[in-house]
């Protein structure tokens, strides 16, 4: 059946001395790579773009790569790929998940901790148009900026 959640995006504090912020950039992304371990390896040209601060025109304000964001939207298994729309129903992200502390929301939503998990359209237009040279695909949408 169609589901439809809505929400802000906001950051949260799970416990005493965390705070998560709202977004998360490459810059996590370089500082979260691991040698050996496949799921925390980085391709080569990912940090040349990143090491030129080659974002193109996906940069936010403050010249940071975002990658991901996390808000209030009550979700649950089965919702990752959900598109993830602004209010004025331009797409922004794509969900993916939900932070360890809102897993619960099955059971009861508690709004101070439950936080799904996007990765910003941002990060995603950045990677096709610069790290797999995909440009023809990125010309052929309407981006709205």
């Amino acid at each position: 059946t169609m589901r439809i959640t809505y929400g802000n995006v906001a950051g949260y504090f799970p416990s005493d001395g965390a705070k998560y912020l709202h977004y998360t950039t490459l810059d996590g992304v370089m500082e979260k790579e691991s040698l050996g371990n496949y799921d925390y390896a980085v391709d080569s040209r990912l940090k040349e773009l990143h090491k030129n601060k080659d974002y193109g025109v996906y940069a936010n304000e403050k010249g940071e790569m975002p990658v991901a964001f996390i808000a209030t939207n009550h979700t649950t298994g089965g919702n990752s790929g959900s598109p993830v729309f602004n209010a004025e129903g331009q797409l922004i992200g794509i969900n993916f998940d939900r932070c360890w502390e809102g897993t619960m929301s099955d059971i009861q939503y508690d709004p101070d901790l439950c936080r799904n998990i996007s990765v910003d359209i941002r990060y995603v237009l950045f990677i096709i148009e610069k790290l797999a040279g995909a440009k023809h695909l990125i010309e052929e949408m309407t981006i709205v900026k």
